[in-house]
């Protein structure tokens, strides 16, 4: 007898994944998806400002994990009048197969990540599906770029019509819907589906810079582009066959472009480090459960502080592989205690100045140092970034644990929407859900990271129903005592007279007149 797999097939590989398949739309049809649509249909109002189109309940900003995510949550509340975009064509929205260099991903095999629940939607069953038990048992870590061909297929299978290579430019209030719909936004689009949208919320799922952008020291001054390039910028590797390369930083992104630089010929790599030691504990990992993901809101906000302050100043190490992926070059080198302090050009090379007073000169410099939390340089938003409500303006951290990183990050309300710095001058944040790593201080690591993910997407899910519904309170209660289809046809029994009837043997007996 043939041993049946998880996904039940006996056969691995385009039979298998189309049984999967079929699992999938059955386990979906079991649990009555998709539900109907119980959000009331809302038209712009006279302040709307001209006629843009229908209202749209939700448009989702990002096709990549978390918007597909966001979208799948939303779409199991019964919220089903939404849109997705992404600014990049399809098959490349997020990091994985653009800026994204390492070879496995960091989180195990094991995780459940934006399955949401569905046993056949895992990354797992997805594989085993193709490639059989025994090939998954032998897995160590998930090939980056698999990972993104199972993100193709959940987005495949699971139907979500994103608008890929669509920009939002701009964001901005447009007074109120009719029938006492609440404010709506008016979304300027550009790219092939521009134009404008009136939306009642708007979800900011654009990931790691979703809320800021790359991290571009003071050090690099006015060096010409053509010498640097941060680790999330299209690099040309084959550029630097032969070239010396200097790396700053040793996270995780750093070490993967070395590694890229190393494998393409590079003459020499060299980590500039300004820690004196390698950071070896990801302190996390000790930690991690559910109690903590669903905890940490819960937290005050010096509790909240505390948690995040340790881990950023910690540091999240390199993965392993990932380190060995450098270190097995011999012209590859680990620089410790070496915090640059300037980058200039000399005689066509780089001059790299160290705080210690020393320097030498290398041809190209990636700069592996990460991504800012900074609202101010969203241009989504306007004049109105800059009333985006901060941790900094909530928050003074006790000696020791000043920090000002995280005092960049929005201050966010339980449901990821954000709060006015200056009560009245920008209400209509309320209406933007910050579902990328932004949220990170305020919510925990819930829209960003693989292991939470479906936390945070059933978390947005069940806060905007909240909130649309008790916004639309007035449309409800006048649904409810509108309705009246009858449960009953009125045949289903026959009125009679106390009295007019009695009891023989058990039986009931009209009474003889």
């Amino acid at each position: 007898m043939t041993k049946v797999d998880a996904v039940g097939v006996d056969a691995a590989g385009p039979e298998g994944l189309k049984a999967l398949e079929a699992r999938l739309a059955r386990d979906l049809q079991d649990l009555c998806y998709p539900p109907a649509n119980w959000v009331p249909p809302a038209n712009p109002g006279p302040q709307a400002g001209g006629v843009v189109g229908p209202v749209v309940d939700a448009v989702i900003v990002g096709g990549g994990m978390c918007g597909l995510v966001a979208w799948f949550a939303l779409t199991r509340a019964g919220i089903r009048n939404i849109r997705i975009i992404d600014a990049a064509p399809e098959g490349r929205e997020g990091p994985w197969v653009t800026y994204a260099r390492m070879e496995t991903l960091r989180s195990p095999k094991t995780l459940t990540g934006p399955a949401s629940g569905q046993p056949s939607l895992t990354f797992q069953a997805w594989y085993r599906a193709q490639f059989g038990p025994g090939a998954w048992e032998a897995l160590d870590k998930i090939p980056r770029p698999m990972w993104m061909d199972y993100l193709r297929w959940y987005r495949r299978v699971l139907g979500i019509a994103v608008e890929n290579e669509t920009r939002l430019d701009l964001v901005e209030p447009s007074g109120t819907g009719d029938s006492g719909t609440g404010d709506l936004l008016r979304l300027h689009l550009s790219g092939r589906g521009a134009g404008q949208v009136l939306a009642r919320r708007l979800v900011m799922a654009t990931g790691r810079d979703g809320t800021g952008g790359p991290v571009i020291p003071g050090f690099v001054g006015g060096l010409d582009r053509r010498f640097w390039a941060h680790s999330a910028d299209p690099i040309d590797f084959a550029a630097l066959k032969g070239k010396r390369v200097a790396v700053v930083g040793v996270g995780a992104s750093a070490i993967d472009n070395a590694a890229e630089a190393l494998e393409a010929g590079a003459a020499e790599v060299r980590h500039l480090i300004r820690r004196k030691e390698m950071p070896r504990i990801n302190k996390f990992m000790g930690i991690g459960s559910y109690g903590f993901t669903c905890g940490f809101a819960g937290m005050d906000d010096a509790w909240r502080w505390r948690f995040m302050n340790y881990s950023f100043t910690s540091q999240t190490p390199p993965p392993r592989g990932s380190t060995l992926r450098v270190s097995r070059h011999a012209n590859a080198f680990f620089h410790f205690g070496k915090a640059v302090s300037a980058l200039d050009e000399r005689d066509g090379a780089v001059r790299v100045s160290f705080a210690d007073g020393t320097a030498y000169d290398t041809d190209f410099v990636i700069l592996g140092t990460g991504f800012t939390v900074d609202p101010l340089s969203r241009v989504e938003f306007g004049a109105a970034a800059a009333e985006i409500r901060l941790w900094s303006d909530v928050y003074t951290p006790p000696e020791g644990e000043e920090s000002r990183d995280l005092g960049l990050f929005p201050y966010l309300n339980p449901d990821f929407t954000f709060q006015e710095k200056h009560p009245g001058r920008a209400p209509w944040l309320r209406l933007v859900h910050c579902f990328n790593y932004g949220s990170t201080v305020s919510l925990g690591k819930v829209s960003g990271d693989i292991p939470a993910v479906w936390v945070g997407g059933e978390w947005l899910g069940r806060e905007m129903a909240r909130s649309l519904y008790l916004e639309d309170i007035e449309r409800h209660w006048q649904a409810l005592h509108d309705y009246a289809t009858p449960e009953l046809q009125g045949d289903e029994w026959r009125p009679s007279e106390i009295g007019a009837d009695r009891l023989v043997n058990g039986l009931v007996k009209a009474e003889e007149v």
